[in-house]
């Protein structure tokens, strides 16, 4: 429905006046429009163009340019782009920091893409780090931490936060957590729950600590998935089920509480869709005749996609959203 046809109805109802309703259209017309997000939408978009044109001129000219030329470009453009955004930074503070310049949250961007251009062009060309790959990773890992707190920055966090995972072996992207780890290692399986759950615990300390509470979002949502998804695998197969259904359980709740707290969506279906798909295997694995399960299943899932349109229908009220 379009405002037009809204106020229209509006007035109808006698729930507002026609000179109300006027003055609301003439307002909605001369409203200005936001292209915020339009344009953080195209200056990412730059970075990863500038960043894929970088790499292609390396490519194509490399035996024209040299590689200590090349070398020293791209150290020369990632200390710049420190420089800058050291240079319009504010202090540092435990709370969020506005901007004074917003260019300078996409330049530490571009600077961190670079150094990271710079350490894998050092290592490829004359191996620098050797067989030492966990030293390759955990140096800008330790450098976008810094970067993330100093400058306030929630993209470096995110960075930071792939790069501890990687140094362990994992990767916390949340399309990526089950296709590109390798959960059938027990070790390994182990590691992403525990490390998810420390992300997870990390981000509520620094919302309770008030130490840049507004990262504690990037800290579970992306720790979250890993341990839950995790914990579900070692539940499917079998290894040391009942302890990783409890943490399963525990983190479902975890995320339905911090929904309700922070009014958040995206944690309340983390919650709600990880502690269905877990009570659900618990329920079934211990029925044990098929026609049971069979009969039981029938009723299951009728009253329980019931329940999902229910709260589909209400789930403002339950984050305790005004509508």
């Amino acid at each position: 429905m379009n405002t037009q046809t809204i106020l229209k109805a509006f007035v109808e109802k006698a729930v507002i006046s026609e000179e109300q309703a006027s003055i609301i259209a003439d307002y909605e017309k001369k409203k200005a429009f936001s292209l915020h997000w339009e344009l953080r939408s195209i200056l990412y978009l730059g970075i990863v163009l500038f960043s894929s044109g970088i790499g292609i001129i390396i490519y194509e000219n490399i035996d024209t340019i040299g590689h200590q030329v090349i070398i020293a470009l791209i150290a020369a453009f990632t200390t710049w782009c420190f420089y800058y955004t050291y240079k319009h930074a504010l202090p540092y503070s435990n709370e969020k920091v506005s901007k004074p310049k917003k260019l300078a949250d996409y330049i530490l961007l571009l600077g961190c893409t670079t150094f990271l251009v710079l350490e894998g062009y050092l290592q490829f060309q004359y191996n620098v780090f050797g067989t030492r790959y966990g030293l390759a990773i955990i140096i800008p890992t330790l450098i976008f931490f810094f970067c993330a707190y100093r400058f306030d920055h929630k993209g470096a966090l995110s960075m930071a936060i792939t790069g501890l995972a990687s140094w362990l072996g994992l990767t916390v992207a949340p399309l990526a957590v089950l296709s590109q780890n390798d959960f059938t290692d027990n070790r390994l399986l182990a590691t992403a729950v525990i490390l998810g759950s420390i992300l997870c615990a990390f981000g509520w300390a620094s919302e309770k600590r008030n130490i840049k509470h507004h990262f504690a979002f990037t800290y579970i949502f992306l720790g979250g998935n890993l341990a839950v998804l995790a914990a579900m695998t070692g539940i499917f197969s079998d290894r040391a089920e009942f302890i990783y259904m409890l943490l399963g359980l525990a983190l479902s709740v975890f995320f339905i509480q911090r929904a309700r707290l922070t009014q958040s969506l995206i944690f309340l279906l983390m919650g709600v869709v990880y502690g269905y798909i877990i009570l659900t295997h618990l329920i079934f694995s211990n029925i044990v005749s098929e026609d049971a399960s069979f009969v039981f299943g029938t009723f299951y899932f009728t009253f329980t996609s019931i329940g999902v349109v229910f709260f589909l229908l209400n789930f403002k009220k339950f984050l305790g959203i005004k509508k």
